[in-house]
């Protein structure tokens, strides 16, 4: 499985993508995000799914751009591009695949400006070939396993949060995948783009890099629990003995309550 997650703020965007490959018991490392990066003309491009559909596609993906770059004057033309090689593929290899039990799966995030695009874009790329555009009301998407850093990316991120600031959710949704999933894990790799710079910065993190920071959140979680509010708590146990239940509430107050 894959954590790739991009975020369209109002300043720019955030990609992060883990490395983790699995196939069968063999894991290795390896990178999920490429880059394109040209005179006013930068962008991303993030995937999960099948490794050997993403390679193939990408490959057909960059003679495309070595020989057309010079068509791709706005972001979803380059969404476009990618998408025709990756139905390519799947003319070449869906039918292999399937009869050996493997199902055509690969989905994309791209993201990025192109010299006559308005703003900055992020888009997502299903293995059909047809894509969405991520917008403010949602600014992120996450591709692979998502379901364990989404809840943290809902009740926190904001389009107009500064681009630190998502980045800091960012690796919260990845730490709290790679500590429920056994299939992605650091080291993780990290874009960042501002708006109308035409300059994507990349950076890769090992676990030694954050380890303290997954140390502090751990620790700020649990104690976090331990601040809220606990009166309510004691209601599911009025069945027990009195003297239990006072000790129950005495334990439910915060430091420093009067226990009078």
């Amino acid at each position: 499985m894959t954590f790739c997650l991009g975020m369209k703020l109002k300043e720019g965007l955030v990609g992060i993508a883990d490395t983790r490959i699995t196939s069968g018991t063999e894991v290795t490392v390896a990178r999920k995000v490429t880059v394109y990066q040209k005179k006013r003309h930068s962008f991303f491009l993030m995937t999960s799914g099948l490794r050997s559909v993403r390679d193939k596609a990408l490959t057909y993906f960059e003679e495309v751009v070595d020989e057309q770059d010079q068509d791709f004057d706005r972001l979803y033309k380059a969404v476009n591009a990618f998408a025709t090689q990756i139905k390519r593929v799947a003319a070449e290899d869906r039918e292999a695949l399937e009869a050996g039990g493997f199902g055509f799966n690969i989905s994309c995030l791209v993201g990025g400006q192109l010299e006559n695009d308005a703003e900055h874009k992020l888009y997502l790329l299903y293995a059909q070939g047809n894509w969405v555009e991520i917008m403010p009301g949602t600014p992120f998407h996450i591709i692979g396993e998502s379901g364990y850093g989404k809840p943290i990316l809902v009740r926190a991120l904001e389009y107009e949060d500064p681009l630190w600031f998502a980045l800091k959710v960012g690796l919260l949704a990845f730490e709290s995948t790679r500590i429920s999933a056994s299939d992605v894990d650091y080291p993780i790799d990290v874009v960042v783009y501002a708006g109308n710079s035409y300059q994507i910065e990349q950076h890769r993190y090992s676990a030694a890099d954050l380890a303290h920071v997954a140390a502090w959140w751990q620790t700020r979680l649990r104690d976090s629990v331990h601040e809220l509010p606990s009166e309510w708590t004691l209601e599911a146990f009025n069945d027990l003995p009195p003297e239990l239940r006072e000790r129950l509430r005495h334990s439910a107050m915060p430091p420093g309550t009067p226990t009078s």
